[in-house]
């Protein structure tokens, strides 16, 4: 069982700005001992050192656009996304840009705030910050919140691999975590994406979720990994977070580097996706389109 706090105070909608900027500021000067993802890198941003996610004291954006491909409760959603990531997924959609944060446009919050505004006016009705992963760019990640139109609903997709002093600065400023929880055991996680002690960090991070937000738990179904890795992630939110919305995707490709691993050299089968549907209704998940 993991403990977490009990429910804070959520910040008004009208000082969200002012919160932002603020945690920011202190975000910004903490890069120079960077203890914002699991890995715990420790490296001086500020000074041009790199850890793990190879990005530097600025981010940059390698997507912004109206995006319908998400959750139908968080649609139509206007998506930043900043480039870098402190994962390696061999199976990574946007790997070119998810894990390089050198690709991309520099930040330009004002820039942002306006396309927010036209997205608004095409019927965008809440603000997605993602990546790769936004936790690695946490300061500016803030900076983004702070210059958003506060009428629009926030959302927070990430991999929940941060750490709790990222959980610091974002907490009350989201209205919903969208919440990647990828692999049922740590040596997948290892072999596919590179990163160890894997589920003790993500589950520690949605159960904070979930007492601090909405929170939406996200997994993609892998060949070759439903009993390895969906029945595990399934059995534990059944047993811990019951009441979590999950978003169960059935839409693998053998993308990026995929193929440097034989089970998913393969689209997801029709077989694999009834055997995980029906381990989800066995565990009375409250799943969601």
């Amino acid at each position: 069982m993991i403990l977490v706090e009990p429910n804070p105070l959520p910040i008004r909608i009208h000082d969200r700005a002012v919160v932002a900027r603020e945690r920011a500021q202190a975000a910004r000067a903490a890069l120079a001992d960077c203890q914002l993802c699991a890995h715990h890198c420790g490296v001086n941003r500020l000074a041009g050192e790199q850890g793990l996610c190879h990005a530097g004291a600025e981010a940059r954006v390698f997507s912004t656009q109206l995006e319908v491909g998400d959750e139908l409760e968080l649609l139509p959603t206007f998506a930043i996304a900043l480039s870098g990531c402190d994962l390696r997924c061999s199976f990574c959609i946007t790997g070119a840009e998810s894990w390089n944060p050198r690709v991309g446009e520099p930040l330009c919050t004002a820039t942002l705030a306006a396309q927010a505004e036209a997205a608004m006016k095409t019927g965008a009705r809440t603000a997605m910050i993602l990546g790769g992963e936004p936790t690695v760019h946490l300061p500016a990640a803030l900076e983004i919140v702070a210059v958003l139109p506060p009428s629009l609903r926030l959302i927070w997709k990430t991999n929940a691999h941060g750490t709790a002093l990222a959980r610091t600065w974002l907490e009350g400023l989201f209205d919903v975590w969208l919440a990647d929880y990828k692999f049922g055991n740590d040596h997948c996680a290892e072999r596919l994406a590179g990163v160890p002690r894997y589920q003790n960090v993500v589950r520690e991070n949605l159960a904070w979720a979930s007492h601090h937000s909405e929170l939406i738990v996200r997994h993609l179904l892998m060949p070759g990994h439903v009993d390895c890795c969906w029945e595990p992630i399934a059995r534990w939110l059944a047993a811990e977070l019951p009441a979590v919305k999950v978003s169960l995707r059935s839409g693998f490709w053998p993308a990026w580097r995929a193929t440097n691993h034989p089970e998913l050299s393969r689209p997801f089968s029709l077989t694999e996706l009834q055997s995980a549907w029906t381990i989800a209704r066995s565990y009375s998940l409250r799943l969601i389109e």
